[in-house]
């Protein structure tokens, strides 16, 4: 069937069953054009595997682009054309006209995130954003405790002073002042010794401490940094599901998530501990994303006679094209 006897079968079709509707002509099915399936699978996709992130991080800071002392790797980084050099970035693999950012021998060379990796710093970093509040939480909570044990004597007199007024407010708003908690709490506080206020002091700057290191750790991405993060969020994971047993808050609940799932994040997406493969099947994974080590490959595997792969050039026309 042709297209033009396609489209009149379509056109009738519609006409009979709805007369109203608009019958704008369409293209027959069988007359798609070229990569029309592709492209409306592409749509139905989750949009975090469609995003090309290391495109995505050149866009967002700058390419990075380098010039090895060796000949041979230096010919697969670098084209020549009437505009002059351009070199290819090691991160979204686009050729960008001008000289290269960095120089040096091949043990100089930068270490790019490509890919998931770029993905999986966005993720740990919003971790470490978390983290970073517990610090000023409990950081504001150990200077706020540690100055309560100077003050206290104040504060009981101020408190004791202040009663009357507060419980007439409460009565007046229909509470019952006596069985307040925030009033239960504050009368325990008043009876704590000094030397108990100075270990709950320390005790939430130690854990200020930790959610520094944690955080820090995190937002550098540094492989110490996922261990210590999930070493001391696993340890405080029985607790709080205790703390859950006991009664269940929102808070309570989304602390628990929000662990649980770095936990989880750390041991499969980053292989600790053994998972998966672990550190040498982590490290294998970034050395399949690197540039610079596939174009070590392609030339391993000619000087061992096979046959070369196609000048890298003619993989990126179309961002080639962009950059100039």
């Amino acid at each position: 069937m042709s297209q033009k006897a396609c489209h009149k079968s379509h056109v009738t079709k519609a006409t009979r069953q709805h007369p109203r509707r608009n019958t704008r002509p369409r293209i027959c099915p069988r007359r798609q054009p070229a990569g029309h399936e592709r492209g409306q699978a592409a749509r139905h996709l989750p949009y975090a595997r469609r995003v090309d992130w290391s495109l995505l991080g050149c866009g967002r800071s700058e390419h990075i682009t380098f010039a090895p002392d060796e000949p041979t790797l230096r010919g697969r980084l670098m084209v020549s054309g009437p505009a002059g050099e351009a070199w290819r970035c090691l991160r979204c693999g686009a050729f960008v006209p001008g000289r290269p950012a960095l120089s040096g021998p091949l043990s100089a060379a930068p270490r790019v995130r490509r890919g998931k990796e770029i993905r999986s710093l966005l993720i740990l970093r919003i971790f470490a954003v978390e983290r970073y509040l517990r610090v000023i939480v409990f950081g504001l909570a150990a200077y706020g405790v540690w100055r309560f044990k100077y003050s206290r004597t104040s504060l009981e007199q101020a408190f004791h002073h202040d009663i009357p007024a507060v419980r007439t407010l409460y009565q007046d708003l229909g509470f019952n002042f006596s069985q307040s908690k925030l009033f239960g709490f504050i009368q325990h506080a008043l009876t704590l010794n000094s030397r108990t206020i100075t270990w709950l002091a320390l005790g939430l700057a130690a854990y200020a401490v930790i959610e520094i290191i944690e955080a820090t750790g995190l937002w550098l991405a540094k492989r110490w940094g996922e261990y210590f993060a999930m070493i001391a969020t696993s340890a405080g994971l029985p607790y709080e599901v205790y703390d859950l047993t006991v009664k269940v808050t929102p808070l309570r609940a989304v602390t628990f998530a929000i662990n649980l799932a770095l936990v989880a994040y750390l041991v499969l997406a980053k292989r600790l501990f053994g998972a998966r493969g672990g550190k040498r099947a982590y490290e294998a994974r970034l050395k399949e994303d690197s540039i610079l080590d596939a174009e070590l490959g392609v030339l391993a595997a000619a000087d061992d006679g096979a046959p070369p792969s196609p000048d890298p050039a003619a993989a990126t026309p179309d961002r080639t094209s962009a950059q100039e």
